[in-house]
C-alpha cells in the first residue's frame, strides 16, 4: 500500500467515523438511553465508545496474542466477557503505553501494571490452569484406551 492510498484510507475513515458521530447525536436522548440499555452499559460510557471509534480495542487481539491466548477460543467459550474486554480496552487510558510495549513486544511483561483488563485476563489464565488440571486428572484415573477397550471384550 502507497503512503498516498494509506492516507486516502485515513481519511475515508475518518469521514465515515464522522458521518456516525453525527447520526448517534441526532438520536433522541430515550432512544440512545434505550440504546444503552440494550448493550448494558451507560449512556455515557456508549457515548464515549462512539467517539473513541471502531479501532478504539484494537490493541486487545494483539495483546491476547502476546499473552498466548486464543482469541477465538476465548470468542467461543466466553463470548461476553470477550466483548466486555473490548469494551474496558476501548476505554483505556493508556494506550500509549499498551502501543509502545506491543510494539518493543514486551505487553506480556508489564501489561499488568496498567492494563485494566489484567484481572479478567489473570481470572481466565487460572480457569485455564485449573481446566489443564483437571483434565489431567481424569486421564490420569483412567486406564489407557487399549486397556480398557481390551477389558470390555472378556
Amino acid at each position: 500500500m502507497t503512503a498516498q492510498s494509506s492516507l486516502r484510507t485515513t481519511f475515508a475513515d475518518w469521514l465515515k467515523h464522522r458521518r456516525e458521530l453525527n447520526e448517534i447525536r441526532q438520536l433522541d436522548p430515550f432512544e440512545f438511553d434505550r440504546i444503552a440499555a440494550d448493550l448494558e452499559i451507560s449512556s455515557s460510557e456508549l457515548e464515549e465508545l462512539v467517539r473513541r471509534g471502531p479501532h478504539a480495542a484494537d490493541e486487545l487481539p494483539l495483546l491476547l496474542k502476546a499473552l498466548e491466548i486464543d482469541e477465538a477460543s476465548l470468542e467461543r467459550m466466553y463470548p461476553l466477557v470477550l466483548r466486555d474486554m473490548e469494551r474496558v480496552c476501548s476505554l483505556c487510558r493508556h494506550k500509549e503505553r499498551c502501543d509502545m510495549d506491543l510494539a518493543d513486544g514486551t505487553s506480556a511483561e508489564y501489561f499488568s501494571s496498567y492494563c485494566p483488563n489484567e484481572s479478567t485476563i489473570k481470572q481466565l489464565e487460572r480457569t485455564a490452569a485449573a481446566e489443564r488440571d483437571r483434565n489431567a486428572s481424569w486421564r490420569a484415573s483412567w486406564p489407557d484406551a487399549a486397556t480398557h477397550l481390551r477389558a470390555g471384550r472378556r
